[in-house]
């Protein structure tokens, strides 16, 4: 399936966008930036040059993914959520050498409205909840909210939220085994 890139999208020369990927309305791709395959990007999008995406990627509308920006693949970015990329800046005071670098593992989910400051990782399956407020490193499978986001439970991979919080638990709706410490989640079976 070939790229459908809207025509009132602005896609730069030097952009590597993968088969089957979708660009709404009003998009601006920058030409460093290299997307996977079958992703989406709704209205009103911004993709830096310095970011890397992976496939089965969505992105909601409204969002700027800037340089140094990471999203593994399955990752899902809700509507006006917010990537930083400089920690302390200043209109005055330039510190495009400054950027700290963002990874999100894959098949995160970042809930509508919720900012991710830079320099952090998300890890594989976290979810953020909308409206949170990432300022250190996600552990994966953690389901985070609040200003600043804290853990407040585990989540499966398929996005439900796991009962307990230490030992052992099974996903009620799909049946993956998940290994429950007090900082970590484990997947310990594939059915």
């Amino acid at each position: 399936m070939p790229v459908s890139i809207h025509p009132t999208a602005i896609v730069d020369e030097g952009a590597q966008i993968g088969d089957g990927t979708r660009v709404w309305h009003w998009v601006h791709i920058c030409g460093g930036a290299r997307i996977g395959t079958g992703c989406s990007f709704g209205q009103n999008v911004f993709v830096g040059n310095k970011v890397v995406i992976g496939n089965n990627v969505k992105v909601q509308n409204n969002v700027s993914i800037y340089d140094d920006v990471v999203l593994e693949n399955d990752v899902f970015c809700g509507p006006s959520m917010v990537f930083t990329n400089v920690i302390n800046p200043r209109s005055h005071v330039s510190r495009k050498d400054e950027y700290k670098p963002t990874h999100v593992g894959r098949g995160a989910t970042i809930g509508a409205n919720a900012t991710v400051v830079c320099g952090h990782t998300i890890g594989e399956y976290a979810f953020i909840g909308a409206g949170a407020v990432v300022t250190r490193d996600v552990a994966s499978y953690a389901l985070m909210a609040g200003t600043p986001a804290r853990r407040i439970g585990w989540m499966c991979q398929c996005g439900e939220r796991l009962l307990g919080q230490q030992g052992e638990t099974t996903c009620q709706v799909c049946g993956l085994a998940y290994r429950l410490t007090q900082d970590t989640c484990y997947l310990k079976t594939v059915p």
